[in-house]
């Protein structure tokens, strides 16, 4: 199977479906000649023109309020917005109007848009342009709210993503977008809240998402070493959660630890720890669950203070180690 990048697989991913779907058009701030900020869209607007590849004034709110409207008349927009950190600006047409309008109109009026957009840290981008506020978005009715951690999962999603009827937020992680991996050629499609178990183990299970499934990797690697054996859940998506997978691996090991680059508190992790206490899971842990997150704090320019601002190989491995008292 040929590799290619993550970045590539989610180009490929709406190259295939603007193909097919005339109704299709992606729209964002230089999206077309430029390529995007990261190179996404590089090379869509010598294909599909100007009119399915827009180019966008500097406006999320007015980026957003036109998919809505799009949406809402017919057409499948997708959006990029370049950093997920201004999703701020179009936090009104996103929650207000994208999440609540089929439920207002009795399932009458659909808004089958994708907003796809870079998230996370590792870049150098500081403050305003690191945040992981995935949490935000799946705390709103209405909205499904994508992760993908490999080429492989990024394609698949993007496809199921935008043949969905409802607003569908999905994050990039900027440091993933290089990574390469296996994905197949044609089109594919995995469905939403459908998790993945990226390593398979018996000791403890770690949760982890985005570019901390590659952290969480890297760490279970080295436990090995030490006969400690780890397994991976990769949730793929937030809303909807497969919390069965996730279920299933905790009554196995009897251990998790959840990790996320998002600051901590009010982080995702937190409903995934609830989830497990709620559930019958709980009565087959062996010890508490540990949750490792972002510290409170805006993300540092400056790359030691960068790096450590958010969980790394050393912190995953010292939780696991803890968790099973091998301290």
């Amino acid at each position: 199977m040929r590799e290619i990048t993550y970045l590539e697989a989610v180009r490929e991913a709406m190259q295939e479906e603007m193909r097919v779907n005339p109704d299709v058009f992606i729209m964002g701030e230089d999206i077309g000649v430029y390529g995007g900020a990261f190179g996404v869209t590089r090379g869509m607007i010598e294909e599909f023109g100007p009119e399915r590849v827009r180019n966008t004034p500097i406006s999320e709110s007015a980026i957003a309020g036109a998919a809505v409207g799009a949406a809402m008349t017919g057409m499948r927009p997708i959006i990029e917005l370049q950093f997920s950190d201004f999703i701020t600006i179009a936090t009104d047409q996103i929650v207000n109007q994208a999440a609540k309008n089929r439920y207002m109109f009795g399932g009458k009026g659909k808004v089958p848009m994708v907003l796809r957009t870079p998230a996370g840290s590792g870049t150098g981008a500081a403050a305003q342009h690191s945040q992981s506020l995935e949490a935000w978005m799946a705390h709103i009715p209405g909205l499904k709210v994508v992760q993908p951690s490999t080429g492989y999962d990024a394609k698949g999603l993007l496809k199921a993503a935008m043949d969905d009827d409802n607003p569908v937020i999905f994050y990039e992680h900027k440091l993933c977008y290089r990574t390469k991996g296996h994905v197949p050629e044609g089109a594919y499609s995995i469905p939403l809240g459908v998790a993945d178990i990226k390593r398979e183990g018996t000791d403890v299970t770690i949760v982890a998402t985005a570019i901390m499934v590659h952290k969480a990797l890297a760490a279970a690697a080295e436990l090995d070493k030490e006969g400690i054996s780890v397994e991976i859940v990769d949730p793929r998506t937030l809303v909807p959660l497969d919390e069965e997978t996730i279920v299933k691996s905790v009554k196995k090991t009897g251990r998790l630890v959840v990790v996320h680059e998002a600051v901590k508190r009010g982080g995702f992790g937190g409903e995934i720890a609830s989830m497990i206490a709620e559930s019958e899971a709980f009565d087959y842990l062996d010890a508490p669950i540990k949750r490792l997150g972002g510290k409170a704090v805006p993300i540092p320019y400056n790359p030691i203070l960068e790096k450590a601002a958010i969980p790394q190989e050393a912190d995953i491995i010292q939780a696991v180690k803890e968790t099973l008292n091998r301290v």
